[in-house]
């Protein structure tokens, strides 16, 4: 069976990517791009950590002015993401370098991330949206020296039975198959890329919004869950044994959903509510009410 190739337009088909223009070395311009990513990723990683040092207050946290929090979310994402959706970007550039070489638009790889980390901007402001509404109301049940610990710790297992579904699996299935995606989801031009970076970034949501949510419980200005959220989320959708991850992750999760709940104060590096002194500044106010 054949079928069209996206690098040729309507006129060519082929059965996968096209083989490499004459004298192109493809491995070179993916190193290239790829130790772009990675260097972006490692200053924004330095940027979160000069920023959040000190920071954490576990728990309950007030996320701050939308603006900066905002500004943080995204830089936080970048050094979080950039390096696991490195391989779709890789296959993304190739594919938009063969186009132009063969007279078509080609359209830069950053359009496409600006797509793709828009969907985790979306992703923050809601659960800023989320996080000041309990603030507002701020329920009694939540307080850390009542129930708070039993909800936290429910919301982690809750992530963990989340990596067990069918939902999961198939948009892990999606995250870890860039080739698939650019096969048959390209679309042309600019506004094309930005659409094809939402797409793929709604996937990877779906993925990972279960991960992100154990930050955002534990303390989103935490930089160890941040270190560990970002190495689970990078080792599912990147190592070659990432798709068997899933279930002992969920095992792990639930474990620690319990033992959060029931004696939180033995847990490593989950900071109590009221038990840190936070410095400060940046118009923040840390800790809970």
């Amino acid at each position: 069976m054949r079928r069209r190739s996206v690098i040729g337009g309507r006129a060519a088909v082929g059965a996968g990517l096209p083989t490499p223009p004459v004298g192109l070395a493809p491995s070179v311009r993916s190193v290239g791009t790829a130790a772009l990513i990675l260097a972006v990723a490692l200053v924004t990683w330095v940027v979160t950590v000069d920023r959040m040092s000190g920071m954490d207050s576990g728990p309950g946290a007030d996320p701050g002015a939308l603006g900066w929090y905002l500004g943080l979310w995204v830089t936080m994402m970048a050094a979080m993401m950039l390096p696991s959706v490195a391989p779709m970007a890789l296959v993304f550039r190739r594919v938009s370098s063969e186009r132009a070489r063969r007279g078509r638009a080609s359209v830069p790889t950053w359009v496409f991330l600006v797509g793709y980390l828009g969907v985790w901007t979306a992703y923050g402001l809601a659960a800023y949206g989320a996080m000041r509404g309990l603030r507002a109301l701020d329920p009694a049940f939540l307080a850390w020296d009542r129930t708070g610990p039993l909800v936290a710790g429910a919301a982690v297992a809750a992530a963990g039975v989340y990596q067990l579904t069918p939902l999961k699996r198939a948009c892990l299935g999606h995250c870890r198959s860039p080739l698939h995606f650019v096969m048959r989801g390209w679309r042309e031009g600019r506004i094309g890329a930005v659409r094809m970076g939402v797409e793929h970034g709604a996937w990877c949501v779906g993925c990972c919004w279960g991960l992100m949510l154990i930050l955002l419980t534990l303390g989103v200005m935490s930089l160890q869950w941040m270190a560990v959220v970002g190495a689970v989320i990078f080792a599912e959708k990147v190592l070659p044994f990432g798709a068997r991850l899933p279930r002992a992750i969920a095992l792990v999760l639930v474990g620690a959903g319990l033992w959060i709940g029931l004696a939180p104060e033995s847990v490593p590096g989950l900071t109590e509510p009221g038990t840190s002194a936070m410095p400060a500044g940046d118009g923040m106010k840390m800790g809970s009410d």
